[in-house]
């Protein structure tokens, strides 16, 4: 069988080479390293037996970086199962914000500031809306993550945002629903999206937060004469069915290992899906092992920068009063239940059944010592 190509054995074959070409931040390098030594003896691991035929297995630890591929399943599969309990059980709305292009280069200069401004003004925007009398007219919440990629690994910023398709009246003695296929006008929302991000952007180079731009005054001419692009669609299936729809977008990262396909002779070629097709086909797209790794890096995010943000009535400051009081007046009882099944991986000394005799149980045997 053929052996699956990762991002890790790209990172191994070229790191070296790279940085002695491009400079990294600290936070690139640190991911680099961190995907260079995940699931390898540098980071020791444990030895699991079967307490059937003895057959011993060697696991190694993962680098637990949020920029690994490899690291993510199971941090999803835990935020799932905690959302679950904190969501509405209600009909959904997913909207996505977009910047123009214009603004990347001075968004990638002034990451920190402008991603924050970004999460901010979508999430404003849409709760400004939904508060207009002349629309949902309610106090609503959401659920906003921010995305830096493109499926062409080229830098694309721009939030996902899950909001649900109602919310309280102003007096809080009501549910209102939208309606159920239309929820706000996109046109409306993404001029206020524009005027938010605009004005939060111009306090930030007021108080000298973010690198100016030389020439601003043409740079905002040109940005109100473009149509900022927000699109919106309903949801389908459940609460359950929605927030699981919602993990696969959350603990995303730039690139999976399984949309990788070969890394041979300085070449890397891996499958992308092209949404300006309107067919939304896959395409292979072949790039030197380098600018692979360029790309992949543009979107490793600052240090301690929350990517994952609640807001309105799901913000953390006032969620279970707020949604206490939604589901009453949605007539529920209680929170959606997590799942029952369990993770039997990595719980007390159980890790799963052995894959030789199939019967015995893999047990914990022992540490493997982590390499210096």
């Amino acid at each position: 069988m053929e052996r699956v190509i990762e991002l890790g054995d790209i990172v191994r074959d070229n790191k070296s080479h790279y940085m002695e070409r491009y400079p990294v931040t600290l936070q690139q390098q640190k991911a680099l390293e961190a995907i260079e030594k995940c699931r390898t003896s540098e980071l020791g691991g444990h030895i699991l037996e079967c307490n059937h035929c003895h057959h011993k297995q060697i696991y190694y630890n993962s680098c637990r970086n949020r920029h690994c591929p490899k690291c993510q399943t199971y941090k999803q599969q835990q935020w799932v199962e905690k959302l679950k309990q904190q969501l509405l059980p209600c009909r959904y709305f997913h909207l996505v914000f977009t910047i123009p292009d214009i603004l990347n280069e001075l968004v990638y200069s002034n990451q920190s500031f402008m991603y924050d401004i970004l999460i901010k003004s979508a999430a404003g925007a849409l709760l400004q809306v939904c508060h207009n009398p002349q629309f949902l007219g309610a106090n609503t919440g959401c659920l906003c993550v921010l995305h830096t990629w493109g499926q062409n690994l080229m830098f694309h910023p721009h939030v996902h945002v899950l909001v649900p398709a109602g919310g309280l009246s102003e007096d809080g003695w009501e549910w209102v629903p939208s309606g159920k296929k239309f929820f706000v006008p996109v046109k409306a929302l993404s001029k206020i999206f524009r005027a938010k991000f605009m004005a939060m952007a111009q306090d930030a180079f007021n108080l000298k937060k973010t690198r100016k731009p030389k020439d601003i005054s043409l740079l905002k001419k040109r940005l109100f004469e473009i149509n900022w692009n927000v699109y919106c669609k309903k949801t389908m299936g459940g609460p359950s069915q929605v927030i699981s729809y919602l993990g696969r977008y959350t603990h995303r990262v730039a690139i999976s290992n399984n949309r990788i396909l070969s890394a041979q002779d300085g070449k890397v070629s891996f499958r992308w899906k092209d949404y300006r097709d309107k067919f939304y086909k896959w395409k292979i797209m072949e790039l030197s092992q380098l600018e692979f790794i360029r790309r992949f890096l543009l979107h490793v995010l600052p240090s301690n920068f929350y990517k994952i943000r609640y807001y309105g009535i799901y913000s953390l400051a006032c969620r279970r009063k707020m949604i206490m009081r939604c589901l009453i007046l949605l007539g529920v009882d209680n929170f959606c239940e997590p799942s029952k099944q369990k993770d039997e991986i990595h719980l007390g000394n159980y890790f799963g059944n052995c894959p030789v005799c199939k019967t015995g149980k893999l047990l914990f045997a022992g540490f493997i010592e982590q390499i210096e």
